[in-house]
C-alpha cells in the first residue's frame, strides 16, 4: 500500500514537471540522436535526439489527464445509470441491463479501438472512446448494490415521508455505493492509462510530436538493437504505474471489507 501510494505520487509529480516550461520534450538535435544515457541526459536522447526524460515527463502529463478525465467521466454516467436502473426495476432496469450486456458481450479495448478509429486520433477522441467503453463496470456495479439496497427500512421511510425519487437516490442511495466505486475507479485508473498507452502505441491515441508512453514505446521498437533505452524508459514507468495503480485497489478493497478487517 505505501509503496503503491509512493509510486502514484512520483507519477502525479512527473505530471506537474511535464508541464515545466523549460523542457525540451519537443526540441529537435540531430548531432545528438541515440545518445546513451549520461549525467548530461539522464535517460539519453531518442532518433531526433529529443532528451528522452523531457518526453518521459510530458507522457506522464499525457496518461494522468486522459486516465483521471476518463474515470470521472466513466464513474458519472455510470453511477447515473446503475442508479436509476436498480431504483426504478421493471422495464427500466431489463432495458438498461440488455444494453450493459451488450457492451459486455465485446472486449472493451477492442471496442474502444473501433471507436477510436471512427472518431480520429487525438487526446480529446481518446478519452471519448474510453468513457464511452468505462462506464459499464460503474453501471453494473451500482445497479446490484442499489437492487439490495432499496428496500431498507431508511429509504422504506424517506418514501414514506414523501422524499423525491430523485433525493432519495442522492441522499439515501448513493453515499452507501461510493465504496466499491472507489475501488472500481481505483482498478479503472490503471486500465485507462493501459488503454491510452494501447491506443497510442498503434496510432490511433496522441499523435506526434505531443508525448506519450504509448507512442515513445512505438517509436522505441523500430531502434530497439540500437537503442533500448526508449523503450526501457517509457516501459518500466508504465508497468510501475499500472502495477501500483492495481496494488493500490487491492488495498482499498480490503480496507473497505469490514468482514476481513474484523477478522485480523
Amino acid at each position: 500500500m505505501r509503496m503503491s501510494v509512493l509510486i502514484l505520487g512520483a507519477w502525479l509529480l512527473m505530471a506537474l514537471a511535464g508541464q515545466l516550461p523549460s523542457l525540451d520534450a519537443y526540441r529537435v538535435s540531430m548531432p545528438e540522436i541515440f545518445l546513451a544515457p549520461s549525467w548530461t541526459h539522464w535517460l539519453g536522447t531518442d532518433e531526433l535526439g529529443r532528451p528522452v526524460l523531457d518526453r518521459l515527463l510530458s507522457g506522464a502529463s499525457v496518461s494522468l489527464l486522459v486516465a483521471l478525465t476518463t474515470v470521472s467521466l466513466s464513474a458519472v454516467a455510470g453511477i447515473a445509470i446503475g442508479l436509476v436502473a436498480g431504483y426504478f426495476g421493471g422495464l427500466t432496469d431489463r432495458l438498461i441491463s440488455r444494453v450493459i450486456e451488450v457492451f459486455l458481450a465485446f472486449p472493451g479495448m477492442l471496442l474502444a479501438i473501433a471507436m477510436a478509429a471512427m472518431i480520429g486520433p487525438g487526446i480529446d477522441n481518446v478519452i471519448i472512446a474510453l468513457a464511452s467503453m468505462g462506464w459499464v463496470g460503474y453501471a453494473r456495479l451500482v445497479r446490484v448494490q442499489v437492487l439490495s439496497l432499496r428496500r431498507r427500512d431508511h429509504v422504506l421511510a424517506a418514501l414514506a415521508l414523501g422524499r423525491s425519487d430523485l433525493a432519495i437516490m442522492r441522499r439515501h442511495l448513493l453515499p452507501l455505493v461510493m465504496a466499491p466505486v472507489w475501488v472500481e475507479a481505483s482498478f479503472g485508473l490503471a486500465a485507462a492509462v493501459v488503454a491510452e498507452a494501447g491506443l497510442s502505441f498503434l496510432g490511433l491515441g496522441i499523435q506526434p510530436p505531443d508525448a506519450s508512453w504509448g507512442g515513445m514505446i512505438r517509436d522505441g521498437v523500430r531502434y530497439l538493437l540500437v537503442a533500448p533505452h526508449l523503450v526501457l524508459a517509457p516501459g518500466i514507468v508504465l508497468c510501475m504505474v499500472v502495477l501500483a495503480a492495481n496494488r493500490f485497489g487491492d488495498a482499498l478493497r480490503d480496507w473497505f471489507d469490514v468482514t476481513s478487517r474484523s477478522t485480523r
